[in-house]
């Protein structure tokens, strides 16, 4: 397995002092239970670090350009900064084409290989930040992130889906959406969660995240983004 990190520090633009960060942001928990051997750890505690590095910088650059109320600022980072919008990142910066996986994981390109290219680019966060400090963070975000605040706000892309979802399933059916939690996995400095949004027993969306809440707001978005009350309401009498 060959990976060139300084093609991928060309793109994005920052010569690291230690590539190995770079490389560890990238190494999979999967591809070390198959090779136990190799010199640098997971991408994990490098997540844990830029999860919260990530948090302040939005947070910071929030608080310095808007006078907007307290509400509306914390709903446009919780836009910002989710699962959905990190994949996108990540895939955009092409950091799929750098990942360590292991052979299962690398025929996995469903919504398991969207939550590790989210947390991959958390990771990478961290990175930079150990490597080059917040400085040089704040501007990578700023660059590659923040860039998308015109448009969610533009568009109102920061609505919570939840309440979006809620709101839809009342006025048609009278009903309020169950969220329920399927699986959950990883160290507790790392816990991963996926959840489930139901309109009794009909299943209208999946999502994966870092916390119930976050993984609650995917499946929202997911659900709103099919449309599947429409199925639920053709064939949800049928699943209650």
């Amino acid at each position: 397995m060959i990976h060139d990190f300084s093609k991928l520090e060309k793109k994005l633009g920052i010569k690291f002092k230690n590539q190995n960060l770079l490389k560890q942001a990238h190494i999979h928990r999967s591809f070390l239970n198959e090779n136990p051997e190799f010199k640098l750890e997971h991408n994990e505690r490098l997540e844990f670090l830029g999860d919260a590095v990530l948090e302040l910088a939005v947070t910071e650059y929030l608080y310095q350009n808007y006078k907007n109320p307290e509400g509306e600022l914390t709903n446009w980072r919780a836009a910002l900064v989710n699962a959905l919008m990190l994949s996108k990142k990540a895939k955009s910066l092409g950091l799929n084409d750098y990942l360590f996986l292991s052979r299962g994981e690398s025929k996995d390109k469903g919504k398991a290989r969207e939550i590790i290219l989210a947390n991959t680019f958390e990771a990478l966060i961290g990175a930079i930040y150990l490597d080059q400090g917040f400085n040089t963070v704040k501007k990578f975000i700023k660059k590659y992130l923040l860039i998308e605040l015109p448009d969610i706000i533009k568009n109102k892309l920061y609505l919570d889906p939840k309440s979006k979802l809620q709101e839809i399933t009342q006025e048609i059916f009278n009903i309020t959406p169950i969220y329920q939690v399927l699986s959950q996995w990883g160290p507790d400095h790392a816990k991963k969660f996926k959840v489930g949004v139901y309109l009794n027993n009909f299943l209208l969306g999946e999502g994966e995240g870092s916390s119930k809440q976050e993984a609650q707001i995917v499946a929202a978005h997911r659900a709103l983004e099919i449309q599947s009350w429409k199925r639920y309401q053709e064939n949800g009498k049928n699943n209650k």
